[in-house]
């Protein structure tokens, strides 16, 4: 079948769903982080019982909810669009990637969509004890939400807790709590949250700069600047933490994903780490003799520090991955690309003369055959892989992406220093320049969440599932101008939706908490 799949089909899939996921992801970490900001305000209203806090918490729940509203819809795509451009991948993997999504729908869609009506709908109609309950569980749900759409992708990049069966010709999941509680699946649910109430932070005080480069509502502004940059310094420190804690699981299950974030080609003991580097444009395969950068300064050994947490541990390179041959931690002689690639096509030849002995009740055969699969299993995704250059992601692009996550990660941890400084020391009601350093930081949150998920995406290519599935083996078949017609129609659906709820926001935003 793969034969006969225009490349073109695979292009244009992927790029219909980056560009559902990335219109996605403007809408959902902005949800996560209002939801803490509008559970601590309403909760000053209900130990001070002062009206100014409810009608402050209002106003950011007005723009929680249009926010919200328009996330769902994207999700909603979202999650079709695994059915309708990815039905081989569907097939392979449905059993175990369907679950953690039917959990989302069943347990946190829901729960979301019951309190927040009552957050909405309920002041004054209910007790003051049970609408804080509403609004943290509100809040609660999309948290909860969120942690099995990132366990579901977790999986994606770490696939355990299954096992492949052949008479059924799909994987099938025999550990729910491998799935569930995997350490990656873990790290990313809490590096990818704090993201998002780092974004809700900055987009919290940006705007409240905004009420005070108009002199209009100071306590409501510098009130909700205090409580927001509180919230985004701690969880843009935790984030730096879990950030750690992704590099050494992405070493761990990923090194070529490592090796492409570093635009590393050739593994050391002591590798140090790219602080400042620009690749060379010249560089176009991993074996060509061209120097990866034009010029480069490194943190000595730190990069060993993360991948291995030794300073002279080993870190293989693009070229020892594809090469193989060097020593992995178990001892263990690492196979090329070359042997994997062999071995996959050997695990599709066993997995085809199952298929055809389990057809006509050859017992014996199937036994032989199953053998042969369990051997070469692990490698099955490699034996649709036609070059091996094809396992070399985009480098500069998750080198670059890479660079621009960290550098804005430090960049908000001292911004909000900078506002919390100004707000308990100076009077930054005065302060116009920092209004507008807020007011620019706001996209800059947006870009930081935007390049994190082009690492964790575009740095684990060619795989749909990591060493299991390659994107070129988990496409639906069709055809290539329905896939473009629907790529330009989500285009400007999508941004017929962002442009609307821009200015639904900028409505609100100028009317401001005391018109609510």
């Amino acid at each position: 079948m793969l034969e006969h799949i225009d490349t073109s089909l695979i292009d244009w899939s992927r790029a219909q769903f980056a560009l559902t996921a990335i219109y996605h992801w403007i809408f959902v970490p902005l949800t996560l982080g209002l939801a803490v900001i509008m559970g601590i305000m309403e909760t000053m209203y209900y130990r001070t019982g002062d009206e100014f806090w409810k009608r402050t918490a209002k106003f950011w729940m007005k723009l929680f909810g249009i926010n919200f509203a328009v996330g769902v819809a994207t999700g909603l795509i979202l999650e079709f669009e695994f059915g309708t451009n990815w039905s081989n991948y569907s097939w392979f993997v449905g059993d175990i990637f369907g679950a953690p999504l039917a959990i989302e729908g069943i347990l946190a869609f829901f729960m979301e969509a019951t309190f927040i009506a009552v957050m909405f709908f309920g002041w004054d109609k209910v007790s003051k004890r049970f609408h804080l309950a509403s609004t943290w569980l509100t809040g609660l749900g999309a948290t909860i939400s969120a942690w099995w759409i990132l366990v579901a992708n977790a999986w994606m990049q770490n696939p355990v807790g299954m096992e492949f069966n052949p008479a059924a010709g799909r994987n099938e999941m025999v550990d729910f709590a491998a799935v569930a509680l995997s350490p990656v699946a873990v790290n990313k649910f809490f590096h990818t949250v704090l993201s998002g109430w780092v974004l809700g932070a900055v987009f919290v005080v940006g705007i409240s700069c905004w009420f005070l480069l108009k002199n209009r509502d100071k306590r409501f502004a510098l009130s909700s600047i205090k409580i927001a940059a509180w919230v985004g310094l701690a969880s843009a420190v935790l984030s730096a933490w879990t950030g750690d804690g992704s590099g050494y699981q992405v070493a761990q299950t990923q090194p070529m994903k490592l090796a492409a974030m570093e635009g590393y080609y050739e593994g050391q003991q002591g590798a140090g780490l790219v602080a400042i580097g620009m690749l060379n444009p010249e560089k176009k395969t991993y074996n060509d003799g061209v120097n990866p950068f034009l010029f480069r300064i490194e943190i000595p050994k730190m990069l060993s520090l993360l991948a291995e947490r030794k300073s002279d541990a080993f870190v293989p390179g693009i070229m020892n991955l594809i090469e193989g041959g060097y020593r992995q931690k178990d001892g263990a002689i690492a196979l090329s690309a070359e042997e994997k690639i062999e071995r996959g096509k050997t695990a599709i030849a066993a997995f085809g003369a199952y298929r055809a002995a389990m057809e006509v009740g050859n017992e014996a055969d199937m036994k032989v055959a199953e053998q042969v699969l369990k051997e070469n299993v692990a490698y099955f995704g490699y034996g649709y892989i036609k070059d091996v250059n094809d396992l070399v992601p985009n480098v500069p692009l998750t080198f670059y992406a890479f660079r621009v996550m960290v550098i804005l990660g430090g960049y908000f941890i001292l911004f909000f220093i900078v506002v919390l400084i100004l707000s308990y020391k100076k009077d930054l009601s005065k302060m116009r320049w920092m209004h507008w350093v807020a007011l620019l930081t706001i996209p800059l949150g947006y870009l930081a969440g935007q390049a994190g998920w082009v690492v964790a995406e575009c740095g684990r290519q060619p795989w749909t599932i990591q060493d299991m599935l390659p994107v070129n083996a988990a496409i639906s078949k069709l055809d290539v101008g329905s896939v473009q017609t629907t790529f330009f129609i989500f285009l400007l659906l999508f941004t017929i939706m962002l442009v609307a709820e821009i200015g639904i926001m900028l409505r609100e935003i100028r009317k401001g908490p005391k018109e609510l």
